[in-house]
């Protein structure tokens, strides 16, 4: 076959080593030899021996039934052979933790990760009365994350004598050394009378970075598979 379909730019590179890769923008390679863990619904190709198991809860404790308060389910991939993970043409990006290191994420921005990462929920203090990115899980160990945004991700420093506003519908994760807390922008009068719209952000503050998506839409609620 001929054509720019099946030109260098689309096909994919062999495998170099077992984990995580970005394919192409649009897409993560996982070159699985064991077990490794990815949102539920994100393979779109594979070859090899490999099985694909959802995980609830229970099964020993082994794994929560999500890594958001959204319900973000998780599988879990086992045997030997290569994998590619995408969720809606998002743009894919790998994170690498190192021991000590902890990087808190939004579960909506979650494709996979190495099972040799640990998580934990948190929530934002007093995140009840806004309406997205309040659950989030932080990552800990050794190992890979690959992550989704819907567009180019901003990166910003944070610095003690420089704290970032960030709406709680654009974030997408941060380091660690950062405190966060809610703030209000404006009153309850001015929103009626037809305010700005940024009522409440989320407030971090330390030194770190935070990463946010290049958009304020409502994230729409993981699908059920």
């Amino acid at each position: 076959m001929k054509g720019d379909l099946f030109s260098s730019q689309h096909m994919v590179r062999p495998a170099t080593a077992p984990g995580m890769t970005v394919e192409n923008a649009k897409c993560v390679r996982y070159t699985v030899d064991g077990e490794m863990l990815a949102r539920q619904g994100a393979m779109v190709a594979y070859r090899g021996d490999l099985q694909f198991e959802r995980k609830g809860q229970g099964v020993g404790g082994m794994l929560k039934r999500a890594v958001t308060g959204e319900g973000l389910p998780l599988m879990a991939v086992r045997g030997r052979g290569e994998a590619w993970f995408a969720h809606e043409a998002q743009n894919c990006f790998v994170v690498e933790v190192d021991p000590g290191d902890e990087f808190t994420v939004n579960g909506r921005n979650v494709l996979c990760f190495d099972s040799s990462l640990s998580y934990r929920i948190a929530t934002v203090k007093g995140a009840g009365i806004t309406g997205g990115g309040l659950f989030n899980s932080v990552f800990t160990g050794h190992g890979r994350l690959g992550l989704v945004c819907e567009g180019n991700p901003l990166v910003i420093p944070v610095s003690p004598q420089y704290p970032v506003h960030v709406d709680t519908d654009a974030i997408v994760g941060w380091t660690a050394g950062l405190a966060t807390s809610l703030h209000r922008s404006q009153s309850l009068g001015s929103m009626l009378r037809g305010g700005s719209g940024e009522a409440v952000q989320l407030v971090l503050q330390g030194e770190g970075y935070v990463v946010v998506r290049p958009s304020e839409a409502t994230p729409q609620k993981a699908q059920q598979h």
